[in-house]
């Protein structure tokens, strides 16, 4: 039996136009991705409209930073344009909160290293309460309250393991706010303990969940690239997620939005706990190279990721690993010498000359996929 403890079920969202969203307990784990760039200057309906092309690759949240009073509240008229359930991410200034929570935003990120007294976080989570916002407590390595970086210092100095004494200040420190949540009564939040070491990653939340059944938010913060990012991610994560701990996951890159949500997605999927949607499978390309692999999986992987269909898509470089190896795929593309051939199941259902450029084998694929 499991020596971790179940997380309950809490609801974010499902004020004006925000959908809502359940999180931990038997819900669906949910995929979050932070915005990339500041909201002052932006479009809010261009926003609007790419959240809704995340929406499609399988995002579920989005946090946004809110420095300032002028981002509090173009987060909040973005809140009544999309369905997508908005997180404000909050530092130092408590009264960005208080703002942001005048809209319909889903939930605030807080961080109590660096938010101020109990004073200003108690207002917080009264006007949490009073609108029936969800709040996150975010504590992160970097910034951790000076008693615990002591603590840390001083068995670092004792030759102790630097991620478990990192781990444990993170647990204490999240113990401490949730023990404040519980003298106010205010039960609908999440926790993350973030930190950009896998195993301080693995160890925090292993440790909270055998002491709470708060619903946790997993990430490997500032985990780097796009490779490096995604094997942190996936080792933390997997670790961490087949074992029942997690309800909601980011992976942090130093890249696009897509390719969080997508590298999520896949971590999800290949853990068991997110079914259905297109799974691509595409050969690295070698010396028997009859087809741009690369480029065709460049063009395509944002439009076949989104669309709404359980389906396997081979893309292949050479009629070796085409048909063949990939007869397992409900469509398929490879190169045979002068021709590119599309397959279902093995069968070739269509060539097309290569002489006629990718626009006509974009074209072809397209109409097979259509078929579909």
């Amino acid at each position: 039996m499991s020596d971790f403890l179940k997380s309950r079920l809490i609801t974010l969202g499902g004020k004006g136009k925000t959908r809502a969203l359940s999180i931990g307990a038997d819900a669906p784990v949910s995929i979050q991705t932070m915005w990339k760039s500041p909201l002052v200057g932006a479009d809010i309906h261009d926003i609007a409209r790419k959240l809704s092309l995340l929406e499609q690759l399988g995002c579920d949240i989005v946090r946004f930073a809110v420095p300032d009073s002028a981002s509090a509240s173009l987060l909040c008229q973005l809140a009544e344009v999309t369905s997508m359930p908005l997180v404000a991410d909050i530092h130092f200034d408590w009264r960005l909160a208080l703002a942001c929570m005048d809209g319909n935003v889903a939930k605030i990120r807080i961080n109590p290293g660096n938010i101020g007294s109990e004073d200003r976080i108690a207002a917080v989570v009264k006007k949490a309460q009073d609108t029936h916002t969800a709040l996150r407590i975010g504590v992160n390595s970097g910034s951790l309250p000076k008693d615990l970086q002591a603590r840390v210092n001083d068995a670092i100095n004792a030759g102790k393991d630097i991620n478990q004494a990192r781990a444990h200040a993170l647990v204490e420190a999240a113990s401490r706010e949730v023990e404040f949540f519980d003298q106010l009564s205010f039960t609908t939040f999440l926790v993350s303990m973030k930190a950009s070491s896998v195993q301080e990653t693995v160890y925090s939340n292993e440790e909270f969940a055998r002491k709470f059944n708060h619903p946790l938010h997993l990430g490997v913060t500032e985990a780097g690239p796009l490779i490096a990012g995604v094997v942190k991610s996936t080792l933390a994560f997997s670790s961490l997620l087949t074992r029942g701990i997690g309800s909601t996951v980011r992976v942090s890159l130093s890249d696009n939005l897509e390719n969080e949500v997508i590298a999520a997605r896949e971590i999800l999927s290949e853990c068991g706990l997110r079914k259905g949607g297109v799974r691509i499978v595409s050969c690295p390309r070698c010396g028997r190279d009859g087809f741009d692999v690369h480029g065709f999986v460049s063009r395509w992987q944002r439009e076949l990721y989104s669309l709404n269909k359980n389906i396997t898509v081979a893309v292949m470089g050479c009629i070796v690993n085409g048909p063949g190896e990939g007869k397992h795929a409900d469509i398929g593309i490879t190169g045979a010498g002068s021709e590119v051939v599309i397959f279902r199941h093995g069968e070739i259902v269509r060539r097309v000359s290569t002489k006629d450029g990718y626009t006509e084998t974009d074209n072809a694929f397209r109409q097979e996929l259509e078929k579909l």
